[in-house]
């Protein structure tokens, strides 16, 4: 209208920066979807002067990633010209302490990551061990008093479940510590889980509360994994019987105290248990990661910019961080520009390539053989599974209505609403279960090349074999195919009656696929099967040229 007026109306409540959001958003971007089929690459090589390459280059695909790169080459430029502004003195000598700083801190990270590995760190982890701990977002709570220690429930045993929990990245076990934390209000919290700490808790910084009194620490007891550990301490301290009682923890608090006040961070800190002497860990790598520490110890003590106030020092380095950072960053942009230029799915076509003269499709120069003709002409199913089923044998074993049943585990994907999360093929009958072992033969023919070519597949093949075929529609088609009626097939699934259309549909295209498929390789005895099987398909309400007709 002229005044541009806009009326939302609602049947719900809704929050204000959602309504906000329909109104003033920004559309969805359009990115493209275009992607490669196995179909549409043996169809290019085919064809001696279609380059799969150059149609690639060609795509809106390509042209979407090579837009982005003048957005990183400004970046980039943006970067060098901020690190260009940081002045740094004795850059060159100050670049050398970084560098040899950045390496000890890799190093001693290495050694760290073998001596917190189960079998060399649990033997010490006796109550009273002081340890250290850093979370993974950076959060340090400082030295912490072991209480227990303990293997996570689940990975012992010879099960499936035990085995994968042991092959995960999951620490096996957890330890109980004793940290300072800044006090906390506990609110509802029940008096008998004080003692633990909570997702409020924090690690205890100085300083004074609210009313303006000097703040105490709250010591609690926090459940960590091996891998918060940092350091292990040479010291332990006595612990009591039972540390959940407030006085038995701000007495291991106390005792926490006097270990800092007599190892202060300022002459060393803490001992440290070595790992070779103490600890026994027999590992060639860590014995000479520790004398490489020790030789870069001294390296940084002797170098010049060791002889500079601990401040001068300090500000140097900070300095050449930033622009280091700077001057990383503008790398990075570079690199993401170069990556922008190149062809997309470059990587994605020369394994595919591979699968394919893995499978005999084409040889080695690259020439279309006859199983790479029949799998030009399919493109309705997973066309690697349907040529194997095909050359197998598979569809001339069963009769015409076994193999129309079987090619449904392709058109069908939809998953049942009643049998979610079960085998799908644990209920069907011996005439159509036999069909479906064939395939299941053919599929893990086709996921072993897969993954001998480095293909992404998932995990196991049951998966695998649930992204490519579905047996829910088996016994509805071969009904179907029997001569049943419609209303009588929607008896045998819980399909909607326009799924059952669709699938019966995609299904009489996919035969007459293999038919042309049969009639391209000259073998005219299956083309006649898969022409029945059409037949037999087409015909009622399902392929009526309206539905009010």
């Amino acid at each position: 209208d002229d005044r541009g007026i806009v009326i939302q109306m609602m049947d719900e409540k809704m929050e204000p920066a959602v309504c906000k959001g329909i109104l003033y958003g920004d559309p969805d971007p359009l990115n493209s979807s275009y992607h490669i089929s196995y179909n549409m690459l043996l169809n290019m090589m085919r064809v001696e002067e279609v380059d799969p390459e150059f149609l690639i280059r060609a795509s809106f695909h390509q042209y979407q990633q090579e837009s982005e790169s003048p957005g990183f080459d400004a970046q980039a430029e943006e970067y060098e010209e901020k690190a260009k502004e940081v002045k740094v003195d004795d850059e060159e000598v100050v670049g050398e302490y970084f560098t040899m700083k950045k390496q000890l801190k890799k190093i001693r990270w290495e050694i760290t990551e073998v001596v917190r590995e189960p079998q060399n760190i649990v033997p010490f982890l006796q109550p009273g061990r002081l340890i250290k701990v850093t979370q993974a977002d950076g959060t340090s709570w400082g030295w912490a008093a072991v209480v227990t220690h303990r293997k996570k429930p689940g990975m012992e045993g010879g099960g499936e479940s035990a085995r994968l929990a042991r092959k995960s990245d999951i620490d096996p076990y957890t330890i109980d510590v004793v940290v300072r934390c800044d006090p906390v209000k506990d609110g509802g919290v029940d008096d008998g889980l004080k003692w633990k700490a909570n997702e409020e808790s924090r690690p205890f910084v100085a300083g004074q509360t609210e009313e303006g009194e000097k703040k105490k620490p709250d010591h609690r007891i926090m459940t960590i994994p091996l891998n918060t550990v940092v350091e292990i301490s040479a010291v332990k301290i006595v612990m009591p019987a039972d540390s959940h009682p407030k006085q038995a923890r701000n007495s291991i608090g106390k005792s926490l105290r006097e270990v800092n006040k007599a190892f202060p961070e300022a002459k060393g800190g803490l001992p440290l248990l070595d790992p070779v002497n103490d600890m026994k860990i027999r590992d060639d790598k860590i014995k000479t990661n520790i004398d490489r520490v020790e030789a870069l110890t001294r390296e940084l003590k002797a170098h010049k910019i060791a002889k500079f106030s601990p401040e001068d020092r300090a500000a140097r380095l900070a300095k050449y961080e930033e622009k280091n950072l700077l001057v990383e960053s503008a790398r990075l942009m570079r690199k993401e520009s170069a990556k922008a230029q190149q062809m997309v799915m470059k990587d994605e076509l020369r394994r595919m390539k591979r699968v394919l003269k893995f499978m005999s499709h084409v040889d080695a120069s690259g020439v279309i053989q006859l199983k790479g003709r029949t799998a030009c002409e399919i493109n309705t199913a997973n066309e690697l599974i349907v040529t194997e089923l095909t050359f197998g044998g598979a569809f001339a074993e069963f009769t015409v209505e076994q193999t129309v049943a079987l090619l449904s585990c392709f058109t069908f994907d939809e998953k049942s609403r009643d049998t979610e999360g079960e085998d799908p093929a644990a209920g069907l009958r011996p005439v159509l279960a036999e069909p479906f072992k064939k395939l299941s033969q053919a599929a893990r023919i086709v996921y072993n090349a897969y993954k001998e070519c480095n293909i992404e597949v998932p995990e196991t093949f049951e998966e695998f074999l649930g992204t490519v075929a579905n047996p829910g529609l088996m016994e509805a088609v071969y009904a179907w195919c029997k001569g049943a009626k419609f209303v009588d097939v929607q008896k045998l699934t819980d399909t909607y009656e326009g799924t059952t259309i669709r699938t019966l549909r995609r299904l009489e295209e996919l035969v007459r696929q293999l038919a042309s498929a049969s009639s391209a390789v000259g073998n005219t005895e299956m083309r006649q099967i898969f022409e029945k099987g059409s037949e037999l398909i087409k015909r009622d309400i399902v392929f009526c040229a309206s539905l009010y007709l």
